[in-house]
């Protein structure tokens, strides 16, 4: 069995005022895992109205799919201007995951396993506590800084961080780790800040590292999902962070590229 999982929420996207599209984390995610080849399992949740199309969109990748559905999909629409600068509306909010929600069979040997957090709270503490079990967790600070609440896209650095006791390696894109300040007093053995095209930072206990990264000219909604796939898969595979980060690096480049699908 595949010992990387990727869990957490589908999200249905409109961007630029284009018709919606499937988003989330584990889409983002299973597209990268893809391009490696890389043996993982995807767990997912959307609401019934999607169940069908977003399973087959993630069936595509070949990675085996556990797909749950309640409630409603969340979902977002992205605006850009001139510069690049995105705005973000939370347009609905999905359901927290629990327990039961978890295939706890299936995941029994997962050892990596990747939360792509879209809102704060869309894990409860039980379900959280239990996918950290004897494993290593990425999670994304997403699920750390935005309020769950439908309207502007609003981050926080005062929501609760208590997930963070389970974590072992975070990411935050630029915006999110100013909102949370000095990420060094987070207490998370690896941070991985995402500038977009300038590239990342890696920050250790006992150092940080640059990763530099080229300016491409593309919607780049999905990136930082695919990136940490990347960086997990690599990570599991015994590669330094530093290497890791510079996989990641290339790979979203192919994809937003259109070199790889």
């Amino acid at each position: 069995m595949p010992s990387l999982c990727v869990i957490g929420h589908l999200a249905r996207d409109v961007v630029a005022g284009t018709p919606p599209r499937i988003g989330g984390g584990p889409f983002h995610a299973a597209r990268a895992l893809h391009v490696l080849s890389h043996r993982a399992i995807i767990v997912a949740k959307c609401g019934e109205p999607e169940r069908e199309s977003f399973g087959r969109r993630l069936a595509a990748f070949g990675i085996p799919v556990a797909l749950r559905a309640a409630g409603e999909t969340t979902a977002f629409s992205f605006s850009y201007d001139v510069e690049g600068v995105r705005t973000m509306r939370v347009d609905a909010v999905g359901d927290p995951w629990h327990v039961r929600d978890v295939p706890q069979a299936l995941l029994r040997s997962v050892w990596w396993l990747h939360v792509p957090a879209l809102l704060h709270g869309d894990f409860d503490a039980d379900a959280f506590a239990w996918l950290a079990r004897d494993r290593r967790i990425l999670y994304d600070g997403q699920g750390l800084v935005r309020t769950r609440r439908v309207g502007p896209l609003a981050l926080s650095g005062a929501l609760d961080r208590s997930v963070l006791k389970h974590v072992s390696v975070l990411k935050l894109a630029e915006e999110e780790a100013a909102a949370v300040g000095d990420v060094r007093e987070l207490g998370v053995p690896e941070v991985l800040v995402t500038r977009g095209p300038v590239g990342s930072t890696i920050v250790l206990r006992d150092q940080t590292i640059d990763v530099p990264a080229r300016a491409i000219d593309t919607d780049p909604t999905g990136a930082g999902d695919a990136f940490s796939a990347a960086y997990m898969a690599s990570r599991a595979e015994g590669n330094n962070p530093a290497s890791a980060a510079r996989r990641a690096t290339a790979v979203v480049a192919a994809l937003l590229t259109g070199r790889v699908r």
